[in-house]
């Protein structure tokens, strides 16, 4: 059955949000966006069938929070259609595409509100990345701009090649809702990327506006489709990247076209056991035979734990911007005694 609660009428910002399974994660995440949220500004929480007691998490601020809508859905429609009806259901101009368990930091709301005062298609926000606990900050700013950003469809070519990899984070989203609803979003259904496919389909947008100070707190290594890492990022995210209407010089700058041909990509997903014979069997077997399938193969099967000694080694020696990938290698369930050794000789703290 669905659930509704009526929220104020024409906000300027709609912050709009697919949960499903995240109860014990998501009072937080509310949290922190109610001791930030200004009188013209929804919450719209989309519950893709949770089974978990996510409703019983979310009833208490229903009830005190009139700004809040929540819909629980009858069936879970996947990531990318439960965004698409949460945009639908909210009234705002704008919306905000937020994660469930990340959390804002106190004055984005009002940074993003004097954005959208310029009337931009699309507003894009830095983000810090932490641990799960938000005891470590992993990576200060995911976006590497100094300074705040505008880009208009003359500036189209420069905006993929500045942004797009920071917007595979739906959290970094804030577009306009008119624009949103007027573009395909079918055809994006079961890509996990529904924003991406929105943004750079054409026409290109009027305006968009990159803010250079993080306005949010990303949960790192909390994500849903960790179990389907391998198959994002080496096959979903470069087919949808490379189905756009961009120079392929612009596109392989973003990712390449196919990851796998990279033998240092795949020695690492081994030590982060992402890359096995499965994948090995499924993604890469059936592509003709070459010497880089052939070690494409001797990596799934190289030892799991070896390989992450090696590639902390390896991250411990070259320690600039290395904090994220020992992060990535040492909560890994690769990391041996002898790879948390090595981090520790060399007084990485990463948790």
């Amino acid at each position: 059955m669905t659930k509704l609660i009526q929220n104020i009428s024409q906000p300027k910002l709609s912050i709009c949000m697919a949960t499903f399974n995240r109860s014990q994660f998501i009072s937080e995440t509310l949290d922190s966006i109610l001791k930030d949220i200004t009188d013209d500004v929804e919450i719209v929480i989309v519950n893709g069938a949770s089974p978990d007691n996510t409703d019983a998490v979310v009833a208490p601020y229903l009830l005190k929070y009139p700004q809040i809508s929540y819909y629980h859905e009858k069936k879970n429609s996947g990531v990318d259609e439960d965004f698409d009806k949460a945009v639908n259901y909210a009234k705002g101009k704008y919306c905000w595409l937020m994660p469930d368990d990340d959390l804002i930091i106190p004055g984005a709301i009002s940074s993003i509100l004097k954005a959208l005062h310029e009337k931009p298609d699309l507003v894009v926000i830095n983000s810090e990345c932490w641990n799960a606990n938000f005891s470590k900050n992993l990576h200060t700013k995911m976006l590497n701009i100094k300074k705040d950003e505008r880009y208009t469809a003359t500036d189209n070519d420069q905006s993929f090649l500045d942004l797009a990899r920071c917007l595979s984070y739906i959290g970094s989203v804030i577009i306009e809702r008119r624009k949103w609803l007027t573009r395909d979003r079918v055809s994006y259904y079961g890509s996990l990327f529904i924003h991406v496919g929105v943004i750079y389909q054409n026409p290109p947008l009027s305006l968009v506006i990159a803010i250079a100070e993080p306005l949010i707190k990303i949960r790192y290594g909390n994500s849903m489709w960790t179990p389907r890492t391998f198959e994002i990022w080496y096959l979903k995210w470069p087919k949808l990247i490379w189905s756009f209407d961009y120079a392929e010089e612009l596109k392989v700058k973003v990712v390449r076209k196919n990851p796998t041909s990279s033998l240092i990509k795949l020695f690492k997903s081994r030590a982060l056991g992402q890359y096995s014979c499965y994948e090995y069997k499924k993604f890469i077997s059936p592509n003709p035979l070459s010497i880089n399938k052939a070690i494409a193969w001797v990596i799934s099967i190289y030892p799991k734990k070896l390989a992450n000694l090696i590639c902390v080694f390896y991250h411990c020696l070259n320690k600039k911007n290395s904090l994220f990938a020992l992060f990535d290698l040492l909560r890994s369930s690769q990391a041996s005694l002898f790879s948390r050794i090595v981090a520790y000789f060399f007084k990485v703290k990463v948790f």
